[in-house]
């Protein structure tokens, strides 16, 4: 889920053009939540962001438990429940050089959704963050035809990291 309405005007490169090169990138990971700390690790995080990343980038990822991501939830979004990503965009001008963002994940949420979905952790927060990183760099799914562009960029990266399709 994205909290910030996405940026309008940054230029942002379709699935078919996508090059795969590494843009610059600040990371910065806390595990206000240690429990996926050994299996989500600073290395693994920062491939799986750079993997899905179209622009130079300031990225902070939290790993939060349910009870922060229902606030955050809450006092961002109105709604009254953990949910498995949030995505804080901050960088609304065009012509800023470095996307920033700060993206949450609920380690509960994300814990439960894999299990239901007969997928690993793993693959699931790795999906997820790819997710986050888009939603970072304008890509939202409210729309049928954003949802189409950002699934289809989410399965080719995920697919060059050597993941399956996270939609079957």
């Amino acid at each position: 889920m994205v909290a910030k309405s996405k940026t309008e005007s940054k230029a942002k490169p379709k699935a078919e053009s996508k090059t795969v090169s590494k843009h610059k990138l600040t990371l910065s990971v806390q595990y206000a939540d240690k429990r996926l700390q050994d299996v989500l690790t600073r290395p693994l995080i920062r491939k799986t962001v750079q993997a899905a990343l179209f622009f130079p980038a300031e990225i902070t990822l939290r790993f939060v438990d349910a009870e922060e991501g229902k606030l955050l939830n809450h006092d961002y979004r109105g709604k009254d429940y953990a949910t498995n990503v949030l995505t804080f965009a901050y960088t609304e001008d065009e012509d800023a050089e470095v996307t920033q963002a700060d993206i949450i994940l609920c380690t509960d949420v994300l814990e439960k959704e894999a299990a239901e979905q007969k997928k690993t952790v793993l693959e699931h927060a790795q999906h997820l963050i790819v997710h986050g990183v888009l939603h970072a760099q304008g890509y939202d799914h409210e729309e049928d035809d954003e949802a189409d562009e950002m699934e289809a960029l989410e399965i080719e990266i995920l697919a060059g990291m050597g993941l399956g399709n996270p939609y079957k």
